[in-house]
């Protein structure tokens, strides 16, 4: 759907949400019927937000179904998945069937990149600019960019120079490429390298993968949902809609309330391997209460990890590079990876590690790759698997600016400050949802997603039947929110990983908690209490 002109919008929108995934079809749809104006303005042709673009070889969700879908039932109800963990076709299908069912393409304008937005003050409205030079004045900007909506591409000498085929997953052509009888390179093992890596590896010439720190990789144990599981999955979906709002990581997968050290050996380990029998992210969330709080306690995680995959592996190097003796870093304090037979495509003759350990890339060439050691690898395609940079870039890269000029970019410089990781002072009327300072990466992102843009509705509803026309957080808010994250991150290991968890991966990004490390049910009574502050004008 190409932009038409100008007047195709109405100037005076109620709301306008930016982007179409999830949180956005979500708000279009529970604001429509609560009679405001909406319209959402999507950059990509298409919906289904980061799994519109994510069109890599072997893209596939890693939280399982239904947890990962609405829960709304003019939607549920008549969808059939195919698989426990869908791949990215099936998803963008799934979106395409909540935009039919809910009727919500009428509403959305693809193609459509918001560029820059600033308040105004004397109307109390949003002025917000497109890359295609539409102009809208929404009273309520709600930003649903999702975590993962700028790309991060390293800062590799020469690369310019190669001349064979190079992408960012995120921006893999929609029509594919053919990697069949070709030398590949891939540069980064976190989710979407595992997924590319497990896919392309027995079809292409040579691989040979740049590895900084090993995926603590966890079995999918993938299954086809037929028509018996299919009828049950549905008489136990509001069930699961429910419960996965009362779990820390939004999926019906409680952690159990005992510390790891606490019970017998034996009984530690057959519970471990019932998890890991399970498959998903059972081993990791379904785990004992402690293991992200107790260096020991998640060793000896670690450790049963490290046996599991090492046996695996037969070639002792790739043991040694892939499930090191000792853990490149707590288990858990990096976003676990699915997979499906990862580890047996390095048993592939044809596919090398190069790990960080042993050389480091120096620079791009018009042939391939050099190496720090002076080895040269010639490739016909390059793969850029080195994510985003998340939580905050989707949102720092439109120019936004509040009520005394500065940028959200300017104020998030040097820190993060949010309130509940859905607003920010010095801009009223602006929501952000599955964003900084809320469960985001570290929940299931349609839990999340919900419960934010539920408050988020509320909170435009009580504005609207009470003549209120302007909304601020304050900065005492702010600071307090802000020390509540770094207090509760603080208690965990998550701080003793690089990662994209806290900024660590983008070079100059303020290394801090991204994520609220409290779990849904904390921050869902944070919530709470806060509308029941505001309803009796104490907000």
């Amino acid at each position: 759907m190409e932009p038409k002109s100008n007047s195709s919008v109405n100037d005076e929108l109620d709301v306008l949400v930016v982007g179409a995934g999830f949180s956005g079809l979500y708000h279009l749809h529970q604001l429509r019927k609560l009679g405001f104006s909406v319209k959402i303005f999507e950059s990509g042709s298409g919906m289904g937000g980061v799994w519109h673009w994510n069109c890599y070889p072997g893209a596939r969700v890693d939280s399982e179904v239904p947890l990962y879908e609405l829960s709304i039932e003019e939607v549920w109800k008549d969808w059939k998945w195919t698989e426990r963990f869908p791949d990215r076709n099936e998803l963008c299908a799934y979106f395409n069937y909540v935009g039919e069912k809910l009727d919500l393409k009428k509403d959305i304008r693809f193609n459509t990149r918001v560029t820059a937005a600033s308040f105004d003050p004397t109307t109390d409205r949003w002025t917000v600019t497109t890359e295609q030079g539409t102009i809208v004045h929404p009273r309520f900007l709600i930003l649903a960019v999702g975590f993962a909506a700028k790309i991060h591409i390293p800062d590799f000498p020469g690369l310019d120079t190669f001349q064979g085929v190079w992408h960012h997953t995120a921006n893999w052509p929609q029509e594919g490429i053919d990697v069949k009888g070709k030398r590949v390179g891939v540069i980064g093992t976190g989710s979407t390298g595992v997924q590319v890596i497990t896919e392309i590896g027995p079809k292409v010439k040579h691989l040979t993968v740049f590895q900084r720190s090993p995926a603590i990789a966890l079995p999918m144990n993938q299954i086809k949902i037929d028509q018996a599981k299919h009828q049950k999955m549905r008489e136990l979906s509001p069930l699961m809609y429910r419960r996965r709002t009362q779990t820390p990581s939004g999926h019906n997968i409680p952690p159990i309330l005992q510390n790891t050290l606490s019970v017998s050996e034996e009984e530690r380990y057959l519970t471990w391997e019932d998890l890991w029998a399970r498959g998903g992210l059972n081993f990791a969330c379904g785990n004992y209460q402690d293991i992200m709080v107790n260096q020991d306690a998640n060793d000896q995680v670690y450790a049963f990890w490290r046996d599991k995959i090492r046996a695996r592996l037969n070639n002792p190097s790739m043991r040694a590079k892939l499930a090191p003796t000792v853990a490149p870093y707590p288990f858990g304090t990096k976003r676990p990876v699915m997979e499906g037979s990862y580890y047996e495509v390095f048993n592939q003759p044809n596919v090398d590690l190069v790990d960080a350990s042993e050389a480091r890339i120096q620079e791009i060439t018009p042939k391939g790759i050099r190496r720090t050691d002076g080895v040269e690898h010639e490739f016909d395609i390059l793969v850029v698997a080195c994510g985003f940079d998340s939580v905050t870039g989707g949102i720092t890269q439109i120019d936004i600016r509040g009520l005394d000029g500065s940028s959200v970019k300017e104020k998030w410089a040097n820190g993060v400050y949010t309130n509940m990781g859905l607003t920010a002072a010095n801009f009223p009327n602006m929501f952000f949802l599955y964003g900084p300072q809320a469960p985001t990466a570290l929940s299931n992102g349609p839990t999340c997603i919900e419960i934010q843009a539920d408050w988020i509705n509320r909170c435009i509803t009580h504005m609207s039947l009470n003549n209120l026309t302007r909304i601020h957080a304050t900065p005492e808010a702010e600071l307090e929110w802000r020390n509540l994250n770094i207090s509760v991150a603080g208690g965990t290991l998550l701080g003793k990983a690089k990662s994209w968890y806290n900024g660590s991966n983008i070079p100059g990004k303020v290394v801090e908690p991204l994520n609220f490390a409290g779990g849904i049910p904390y921050y869902a009574k944070t919530l709470k209490e806060s509308e029941e502050r505001a309803t009796r004008g104490l907000f």
